[in-house]
């Protein structure tokens, strides 16, 4: 069985072929920069790069040029040899609960909730629209991020403004990366010989966006991402939690308008406002000579320790504290950092197995003695979309 997974942005398609008969990637690839001059096409198959510079005036061409290198690379001859297309998508509102088979009211209800994630649900929608034209007879599913934060109470989930407006215009708190923390919540409670439905967690999903996810019983029970993706740590580009005053002030000092707040929280704040950088690689090199990259360094893992500290009081009872995404997986100075002073909280890691073995390999981190396992765990979503794929289409 031969499974697609898409994952497609307003301006670019991320692809990834499976065979499920043992879960092995077989091609992998990204269309970029679609509807510019400088877009690109690029495959990695069979141990070859294959690659097109060529112009790319919308998804549909950027669908054809994928089938054209899956075809050079004998991988496909085209997408109806597929036994189904996965497709990520990163906000399902309160209409989805669960992965679904796509048909014409998924895609009306994605258009009528789109509100809620303008930068990401057009191009899910684009990609899956022309995906479906070139693909005949191939069922596609829908694997949302936000579903596995679904199970939080609603008392985790509300925020404490005017109920009525609320429910209206379905402002509440939805989480993100829920696609990854349940892959890596799966991967350790497995490790760790627990069975999941009694397995309690603190998933770190730590890149240059970066989220925390209590998970108890195997399911999510708070997240510190919020309505968008704006909430929580603090991340590459974005402030993460701040007091909503700081806004309603910069506007009465006409430091910015309501036209920028968007750009200026997700774009110009988080490590990049801080220091200039929002790369944790140049953070870290940097930070003993520069003091601005040390403060941005000091205050990242400061904010998830105070997450994990919040989330250790929320389950009472912790199996495990993983560590994924490219700072997760690849920082062991971070890793060091966030840990080393959370002793009190039984947690503690082995620095040499924190920094002796760099690479991004599932492990435990942990002293012999803790209280608390520690893992790294790389994440592996497109899998995952691969997995609830195959189990919907052969249910």
């Amino acid at each position: 069985m031969k499974i697609l997974v898409l994952n497609s942005g307003s301006s670019s398609i991320k692809f990834q072929i499976f065979s499920m008969d043992n879960e092995q990637s077989i091609a992998s690839g990204l269309i970029e920069k679609i509807g510019l001059d400088n877009s690109r096409a690029v495959l990695k198959a069979n141990g070859e790069i294959y690659e097109r510079l060529v112009q790319i005036k919308d998804h549909h061409s950027g669908l054809d040029l994928m089938n054209e290198l899956l075809k050079e690379a004998k991988i496909l001859n085209n997408l109806s040899e597929l036994d189904g297309i996965g497709h990520r998508i990163v906000h399902g509102g309160e209409s989805f609960l669960s992965s679904c088979i796509i048909d014409e009211s998924v895609i009306l209800e994605l258009e009528r909730i789109s509100p809620l994630a303008p930068l990401h649900n057009p191009g899910h929608i684009a990609g899956i629209k022309n995906a479906m034209q070139t693909s005949k007879n191939v069922p596609h599913v829908a694997v949302f991020d936000t579903v596995f934060h679904q199970t939080m109470p609603e008392y985790a989930y509300r925020y404490a403004l005017p109920y009525e407006l609320c429910k209206a215009h379905n402002v509440r708190k939805y989480g993100f990366h829920g696609t990854s923390h349940g892959y890596v919540c799966k991967r350790a409670a497995s490790m760790l010989n627990i069975e999941y439905d009694k397995f309690n967690a603190i998933s770190l999903h730590l890149g240059n966006g970066a989220s925390v996810c209590a998970v108890k019983n195997g399911k999510s029970v708070d997240t510190s991402m919020g309505l968008s993706p704006l909430e929580g740590l603090i991340m590459g580009t974005r402030s993460g939690d701040l007091d909503p005053a700081v806004v309603v002030y910069l506007l009465e000092q006409k430091v910015i308008d309501h036209t920028q707040i968007d750009d200026f929280l997700n774009k110009q704040s988080g490590l990049l406002g801080i220091c200039g950088s929002s790369d944790m690689r140049d953070i870290v090199a940097k930070k003993e000579s520069d003091e601005r990259a040390a403060l941005a360094f000091d205050m990242f893992c400061y904010r998830v320790k105070k997450y994990i500290g919040a989330y250790y009081a929320v389950l009472e009872r912790i199996d495990a504290i993983i560590f994924t995404g490219g700072i997760g997986e690849n920082a062991p100075n971070t890793r060091q950092k966030i840990c080393d002073e959370l002793s009190h909280l039984g947690v503690s890691i082995d620095r040499e197995l924190n920094f002796s073995q760099n690479l991004a390999t599932e492990r435990f981190i942990d002293k012999p003695d803790a209280k608390i396992k520690t893992l790294i765990i790389p994440t592996n979503e497109e899998l995952e979309i691969a997995r609830q794929t195959k189990e919907l289409i052969t249910r």
